[in-house]
């Protein structure tokens, strides 16, 4: 059975949490001290600044797909079998729904701030906060960033709060205990322990923006939002999600790093939003082709596939196919480490970039720039003949009808119609409608300038591509197996 992805967010409830680990040994020294009351002592000071939170949202949608029906009626296609001046009958008023959901916080100020996570109080009409020692307080939402899936709210009457330490989530290593205090299902204040299992854990799909701490400690509705704690009674972590096959712990569990999530508190704090660094180029992971193609050894770094107009990338120099390997002194490990690194950059800041290009290291000062609200939305394209057999792709001009129709600039490359199945272009990835603008680096803006570049790689069995997809370019290398496909 395949392992799939469980966050357990409904529009019912919005939970997520940390369950005991059962230990075994015949020998008592089998936490991190010689003392059984190690975890005690712990849980003694971190409890009172934990939280439960119970949030209250009304809905009157009774219709799944978020559609009405009169907005339905009025599409062209329902208007063909029902005429435009179709009407339906009057609608019984819509009833409200009270819906209730819980999860975890942890107070981190005595003014009244609480970490969460902003799927526990996404969309919440009323917050209740209920503390360790039954006091109920009620909270409102400063600010939410579902980007990162932290949430920052703030208790209304603050008196005698307790609070959390926050601790340095960037000096965490494998292998360290930790302790998790939360809400399973309701069952407050449960306190469970295991270990850092990985960091730096991304990719994953939970949130755009991942650098997950990895722990064994269980996970399970109701938690989601507490602190993970470490042996310090310092909370690293904000518990968040976890992997499952049937809903319930299997064993791997996901927090945010509570050094990403000290600094969103910080913006939401000031002005209840967050905002980006941005850089304004499309990358991508350097691979052993890519790096053979680009005359590099080593494939470590981020290739550039595009940059984009009147952006700080742009204005600072750099160009498509120079490879990033680190930013200022600190090595970047792949895309995604990449993106995190940018995105927080305070906008403004100057940054050194050190890069490769044709082979040579080479130092660009960089401005960061605010990320745009609409960064991350790609361009769709979708597609339509001469054949290049051996890499099963299919390619044609750009027309002035077809520059027009997928939005590329005229004489600008020559544009992907098909693909063969089980290919190397459609293991690569590649698609109809796709524009091809270079040819083992080198411009092409038609076909002939396609042919005159193509002909040491159908010798060689590899080609390098840049290929435009909307907005973004990326790298490809082609290679023929020599398999008959």
């Amino acid at each position: 059975m395949r392992l799939s992805l469980s966050v357990m967010v409904t529009t019912l409830t919005f939970w997520l949490i940390l369950v005991p680990n059962v230990y075994s040994d015949s020998s008592e020294n089998i936490i991190p001290s010689a003392s059984s009351n190690f975890f005690v002592d712990v849980v003694k000071k971190a409890k009172p600044a934990v939280v439960h939170i119970k949030v209250e949202k009304m809905s009157t949608n009774n219709n799944l797909t978020g559609i009405s029906p009169e907005d339905m009626f009025n599409n062209p296609f329902f208007q063909q079998f029902f005429g435009p001046n179709f009407r339906l009958p009057p609608q019984r008023k819509p009833q409200r729904h009270k819906m209730h959901g819980q999860g975890s916080g942890f107070i981190i100020s005595h003014d009244g701030f609480i970490l969460t996570n902003n799927h526990v109080v996404e969309g919440a009409d009323s917050i209740k906060v209920i503390l360790s020692d039954n006091r109920d307080f009620i909270a409102k939402v400063i600010g939410t960033d579902p980007k990162t899936d932290v949430a920052l709210i703030k208790i209304t009457d603050p008196e005698n709060l307790p609070i959390m330490p926050l601790g340095d989530s960037s000096k965490l290593e494998a292998g360290e205990w930790v302790i998790a205090i939360g809400n399973p299902f309701g069952l407050s204040q449960t306190v469970t322990a295991g270990v850092i299992s990985a960091t730096g854990r991304n990719s994953i799909g939970i949130s755009e923006y991942e650098n997950f701490i990895q722990t064994d400690a269980a996970i399970n509705p109701g938690n989601s939002g507490g602190p993970l704690i470490n042996s310090k009674g310092e909370a690293i972590g904000i518990n968040t999600a976890l992997f499952s096959r049937t809903g319930g712990y299997m064993g791997i569990g996901f927090a945010i790093p509570i050094n990403m999530a000290k600094s969103i508190e910080k913006q939401l704090q000031k002005s209840g939003k967050v905002v980006r660094g941005w850089l304004g180029v499309g990358i991508q992971n350097m691979t052993k082709d890519l790096a053979e193609s680009f005359g590099v050894k080593r494939t470590k770094g981020i290739l550039i596939g595009s940059v984009q107009k009147n952006s700080p990338a742009s204005s600072a120099g750099l160009k498509q196919g120079d490879i990033i390997i680190r930013i200022n002194s600190t090595e970047v490990h792949d895309v995604s480490d990449l993106r995190n690194k940018i995105a927080f950059i305070a906008p403004g800041t100057k940054t050194m970039l050190h890069i490769i290009r044709k082979g040579r290291e080479k130092k660009i000062l960089v401005t960061i720039g605010t990320q745009p609200d609409n960064f991350g939305q790609n361009g769709s394209v979708w597609g339509e003949n001469s054949t290049l057999e051996q890499f099963g792709l299919s390619l044609q001009e750009l027309t002035d009808e077809l520059a027009a129709k997928f939005g590329y600039p005229q004489n600008s490359g020559v544009i992907i119609s098909d693909v063969k199945i089980n290919s190397p272009a459609a293991e690569a990835g590649l698609k109809p409608g796709q524009l091809v603008e270079e040819v083992n680096r080198q411009r092409v803006r038609n076909m002939r300038d396609f042919k005159e570049s193509i002909q040491s790689s159908t010798k060689s069995g590899k080609i390098l591509l840049r290929i435009r997809s909307g907005e973004y370019s990326t790298y490809v290398v082609l290679t023929n197996t020599g398999n008959d496909r």
